[in-house]
């Protein structure tokens, strides 16, 4: 399996709820520059939060890449979600490349247990960072992390 997680674009501050917080124009940039590293890389689904900045960087990253197929919203990748369910989920896709839309302290935490084992060694994710993780199966720490980009 290879795992790409990345963490949705600068979004703006002020929104009625948490979930309803669009993407900048910053953002958008942001998301773009990331997307380039994906170019050519075989992605079988694109999953990604419901929470509205997560779906918009999903969305900027689909159109990037001409991916043809929609982008799958799950339930279990928002900020507060358990890292471990996250894994539990991934099994579902545990023969695919699969992208990862979605937020902190969620994404930091979920990369430090696939590669550590543990939730106390958090990966450090910007707006935007970009995770390569590789494994046989989605196992809390059997991943290994082949790279992180954070955008310029």
């Amino acid at each position: 399996m290879k795992l790409w997680i990345l963490r949705h674009g600068e979004a703006q501050y002020r929104a009625r709820t948490d979930a309803e917080r669009e993407l900048t124009a910053t953002g958008r940039e942001e998301v773009l520059a990331s997307a380039a590293h994906l170019l050519g890389q075989p992605l079988r689904f694109i999953l990604a939060s419901p929470y509205v900045r997560a779906q918009q960087t999903a969305e900027l990253v689909r159109q990037a890449l001409g991916f043809a197929e929609s982008v799958v919203t799950v339930p279990w990748l928002t900020p507060d979600s358990d890292p471990r369910k996250v894994l539990d989920n991934l099994d579902l896709y545990a023969a695919d490349e699969v992208l990862l839309v979605s937020h902190q302290p969620l994404v930091g935490t979920l990369i430090g247990l696939a590669v550590h084992g543990n939730l106390q060694q958090a990966q450090a994710m910007h707006t935007a960072s970009l995770a390569e993780l590789e494994a046989d199966f989605p196992l809390a720490g059997a991943m290994n992390l082949v790279s992180v980009r954070h955008p310029a």
